[in-house]
């Protein structure tokens, strides 16, 4: 069942600009280059969530008059600090490589506010197709030449809630600047003054973006490296424009679930005691370990009708480098500072009742590795692989410590949020709980079957 055709009532569509005042003078136009982990990402797809905010008082009065009036302005006022996001990126003729520029005459992000009559609770609390969530993603201008950062919708869900969708150029930003972003926008616009328009809100220390593209020591090469390996390759439906900046097509099933499985803290420590013992006692890795293992080993399972003992698995994270590096970059550095990690492992280990240690240990050693050096790592990547026949690959995208889950924009932090991006693809999220300090999600997206075995295992893997 494909949901994407449902009626949805577009109220507004607008552009957003960066509040603008004559107490900071800011220049009309500038650029920025991309750095190596941009250019890595170049040709990825756009990044999607949404953010459900369950909200009593959300009559269509109060979300015109009061929500959306402040959400509108502390976005212009968040933009004002995150200048650069409300440019585009572009790849001109003359330019040898894709740049971010901001002019000030022409520049803001796309704002596209929308009301629906679908059921807001079972949107974001129970299993249903994925697709039932396209209705409410935000729309992203992409062409050859020129593409959006970032956009947004909000979609009103009367009397219920409603949907704040971001989607995001995955060229210029990765997961962890969009939740600085984010929680920068929630927190202006639940301090805004509604009596001081002209001044922009400070932000706090913690919250201050950081733009500076220095150079990273090491990575020299590294940017043409990777800009050469997009401009060599061939894909079937792919823009025959090498200097395209389309997106690689990746085509979004309509039949597969979509669903969140929350690990409390008392589960993550049980499976880690579990895997523990397994393993004679010798528990030296982090538990936030052994919930990727604990989840890429259902998935392997579920999966497991496919899979011969001889067949492989690839598990793939992206592992944040900010402070990985030497020196190290701000934590609050906007762009994409992250690196792939991928650990091959033959399916038989993967079936077995010891099949979580063994993963435990693979992704372990995997991620000590970055120890030895980030760049190093980076340069036997190439952005896109083929994957030889028989391997099965499986991804996992976010972290469980962005710290998402603090965008309250004043009225109470997000019921869930939904990494919608995870549509393509064998792959899941992961991110921190609402509901505890320690606690982390993973958002699924299975075939019906797929799903409803998941769930079984996982349920009766937390209880044994």
């Amino acid at each position: 069942m494909d949901y994407r055709s449902r009626p949805l009532n577009i109220v507004e569509v607008c552009h957003v600009p960066p509040f603008s005042n004559s107490f900071k003078s800011t220049l009309t136009e500038f650029s920025l280059p991309l750095n190596f982990s941009d250019i890595f990402n170049l040709k990825f797809p756009p990044v999607q969530n949404i953010f459900f905010y369950k909200l009593g008082e959300s009559t269509t009065t109060f979300f015109k008059t009061v929500i959306l009036p402040k959400i509108k302005h502390s976005l212009s006022i968040t933009l004002f600090h995150f200048l650069p996001l409300a440019g585009y990126l572009s790849w001109l003729q003359n330019s040898e490589k894709p740049i971010i520029i901001y002019n000030t005459a022409n520049d803001g992000v796309l704002l596209t506010v929308a009301e629906s009559t679908e059921d807001f609770d079972h949107l974001y609390s129970e299993v249903r197709y994925a697709s039932e969530s396209h209705p409410y993603l935000a729309p992203l201008f992409v062409s050859d030449t020129k593409v959006s950062i970032l956009s947004f919708q909000i979609t009103l869900f009367p009397n219920k809630g409603f949907t704040i969708s971001s989607t995001f150029n995955h060229a210029v930003l990765d997961g962890r600047s969009l939740s600085l972003f984010m929680n920068s926008w929630a927190y202006i616009c639940r301090n805004l003054d509604e009596n001081v328009k002209i001044s922009p809100s400070l932000l706090s220390e913690e919250l201050n973006p950081c733009f500076d593209r220095t150079v990273i020591p090491g990575s020299e090469g590294l940017e043409m490296r990777y800009l050469n390996y997009w401009l060599g390759l061939k894909l079937p439906g792919s823009d025959a424009n090498p200097r395209s900046l389309e997106p690689i097509p990746f085509p979004v099933p309509t039949d597969v679930l979509r669903a969140t499985f929350g690990f409390s803290r008392e589960d993550i420590k049980k499976i880690g005691e579990r895997v523990s013992k397994l393993e004679n006692g010798n528990q030296t890795k982090p538990f936030s370990t052994y919930v990727l293992a604990y989840a890429y080993t259902l998935v392997c399972m579920v999966k497991a009708k496919g899979l011969k003992n001889n067949n492989k698995v690839k598990f793939g994270l992206t592992a944040d480098c900010r402070t990985r590096l030497n020196p190290p970059l701000s934590r609050n550095y906007i762009g994409n500072c992250v690196t792939s990690c991928d650990v091959l492992v033959e399916a038989e280990h993967l079936l077995k009742e010891t099949g979580v240690v063994y993963v435990s240990k693979r992704l372990n050693e995997m991620i000590k590795g970055l120890e030895n050096g980030v760049l190093e790592k980076a340069k036997e990547k190439v952005p896109y692989m083929d994957v030889e026949p028989g391997v099965r690959v499986i991804l996992v995208v976010g972290s469980s410590r962005w710290g998402m889950y603090g965008a309250d924009f004043g009225w109470g932090k997000p019921t869930n949020i939904e990494t919608t991006t995870i549509d393509v693809g064998e792959s899941f999220s992961m991110m921190e709980s609402r509901d505890e300090s320690g606690g982390v999600e993973i958002g699924l997206v299975l075939k019906k079957n797929e799903m409803e075995i998941f769930d079984s295992l996982f349920v009766h893997g937390l209880k044994v």
